[in-house]
C-alpha cells in the first residue's frame, strides 16, 4: 500500500479547507492511504521548538509528504516554520531522502506573495533530499472567456493556492474552484507516488551530516566532563 501524508498548519481554518481538499484527492486513489496531520501550537515547547512523535512517525513512514500552510507576511505561518525547524533530526540522517514532496498555501489576497511561501516549502523539501511534484494544471482565469470557476485560477505552477476572503465565515470564504484545484493536485500526487512505489524497491544512499555529528559528540563530551 502506498502511503501519503498531508501535514499542514491553519489558524482560522481557511487553509484547512484546502488541506482537506488535497486529502480528498489523494485518498480517492486506489491503493493509497492518506493521512491528514495538523500542526497546532500545543506541539511547540517553551523554546518554540516543534515536537510531536506520533506525527513524526507517520511522516517517516510515508512515501510522499505534502506540506501546507497559511501565507502570513509573505512567508509560511510561524507554527509551520517551527515544524520545519523541528525536522532537524530526519535532515541530519537524510531520513526523508527520495520521498516525494509537494506543497500548498492560502491567504486572503489574490497574490499575497504566496509564491514565496511555496518556494520556501520547495527549498525545505530540497534540503530534506525529497523529490518535488508540481501542480500539473495550466493556469486559469487568464483570458476573456475565463473566470472564478477555473481550475488553478490563481495560476500557480509549484502547487495549489487558494484565496479566502477575510470577512466571510470559513465555509463561505474560498471559491469552490480553489478546492477542486486542491483535490486535483492531491490525486495527481498520489497517483505519481503510487506509480513509483509499484516500480519496486529503490535503494537510497544515506549519510549523516558530519558537522552535526561532530557537534553532538563535543556536546556529549562536555556534558560528561561537567
Amino acid at each position: 500500500m502506498t502511503k501519503v501524508a498531508i501535514v499542514y498548519h491553519s489558524g482560522s481554518g481557511r487553509t484547512g479547507l484546502l488541506a482537506q481538499a488535497v486529502h480528498r484527492g489523494a485518498a480517492r486513489v486506489e491503493g493509497v492511504t492518506a493521512d491528514l496531520l495538523r500542526i497546532v501550537p500545543e506541539q511547540l515547547d517553551r523554546r518554540t521548538r516543534w515536537r510531536d512523535e506520533e506525527t513524526m512517525r507517520t511522516l517517516q513512514d510515508a512515501d510522499g509528504v505534502i506540506f501546507g500552510c497559511t501565507t502570513l507576511m509573505g512567508m509560511p505561518s510561524a507554527p509551520f516554520k517551527a515544524f520545519m525547524e523541528g525536522c532537524f533530526d530526519p535532515w541530519w540522517v537524510q531520513g526523508w531522502k527520495d520521498k516525494f514532496a509537494g506543497g500548498f498555501t492560502n491567504s486572503a489576497s489574490l497574490n499575497g506573495d504566496k509564491t514565496n511561501t511555496l518556494i520556501q516549502l520547495l527549498v525545505f523539501a530540497a534540503q530534506m533530499g525529497m523529490i518535488w511534484i508540481p501542480m500539473g494544471d495550466h493556469p486559469g482565469a487568464n483570458w476573456s472567456g475565463a473566470g472564478v470557476d477555473d481550475v488553478n485560477r490563481l495560476g500557480s505552477f509549484l502547487g495549489p493556492m487558494s484565496q479566502s476572503l477575510a470577512d466571510l465565515p470559513v465555509e463561505q470564504a474560498t471559491p469552490p474552484s480553489d478546492l477542486v484545484t486542491g483535490e486535483r493536485y492531491g490525486e495527481r500526487f498520489a497517483r505519481i507516488v503510487r506509480h513509483w512505489v509499484q516500480g519496486g524497491e529503490f535503494p537510497t544512499e544515506r549519510y549523516v551530516d558530519k558537522a552535526t555529528s561532530a557537534a553532538r559528540l563535543r556536546q556529549a563530551a562536555a556534558t560528561a566532563a561537567a
